[in-house]
């Protein structure tokens, strides 16, 4: 994205649509970390992994704001600021998220899943170094050489953000619910259940195993 803003796309209105896409990007990765974080807590437990994954997406988010609304031409200082948090914090998501499913994978499904998101932080990783290599220096074949490779990257990593549809398919009606309220997580559960009975309502001891909604409660 660096090369290729300075190249093409300073002028309205590809530089209107630039910046929208970097902004409805921006959101939507602030989106899906948070379900992420709330899927792991919810399913699992909170964990290092986990927070560092929430706080380097919200990172990357703000910074790939700054990539699509200060532009080359107008603020170019900032847009490289941006570029410069956005880049590695994204990479660094991907590196902590890989981290965090071989650590929480269980079955076979899920270690392929695993070794899937592996594959492609390599990929990106790599993707990213020839990038920065190429775009220091001044040959336009090989600045040009970078923007494609940027592009890879950026590719590379929305796919990364689409296997998480493996995990949000299992995610509870009310997992966002208490996340608002702040009582996710096992403590929060047994806080919830706790509320419910000194209200008066039946308190209902629910299996290890089974499924906690809201209908059942």
């Amino acid at each position: 994205m660096l090369c290729c803003t300075t190249k093409c796309g300073t002028l309205p209105p590809e530089s209107c649509f630039f910046s929208l896409i970097c902004s409805t990007g921006s959101f939507m990765v602030a989106v899906i970390v948070l379900l992420r974080y709330a899927h792991v807590i919810e399913k699992h437990q909170n964990c290092v992994l986990n927070t560092a994954s929430l706080s380097t997406g919200w990172i990357c988010a703000a910074g790939l704001i700054m990539v699509g609304n200060f532009q080359v031409d107008n603020a170019k200082v900032l847009h490289y600021v941006g570029a410069g948090i956005a880049f590695p914090t994204s990479m660094l998501f991907v590196c902590l998220q890989s981290a965090l499913t071989y650590r929480l994978a269980k079955i076979q499904g899920e270690y392929n899943v695993a070794h899937l998101r592996l594959c492609m932080t390599l990929l990106a990783f790599v993707a990213l170094v020839l990038s920065g290599v190429f775009f220091c220096q001044e040959s336009f074949a090989l600045q040009h050489a970078s923007a494609i490779f940027e592009w890879v990257f950026c590719v590379i990593i929305m796919l990364f953000y689409g296997t998480f549809a493996f995990e949000f398919s299992g995610m509870s009606s009310d997992t966002m619910v208490m996340l608002a309220r702040g009582t996710l997580g096992p403590a929060g559960k047994e806080h919830k259940v706790d509320s419910l009975g000194s209200l008066g309502g039946p308190i209902l001891h629910l299996h290890p195993h089974q499924p906690e909604n809201l209908s059942i409660l």
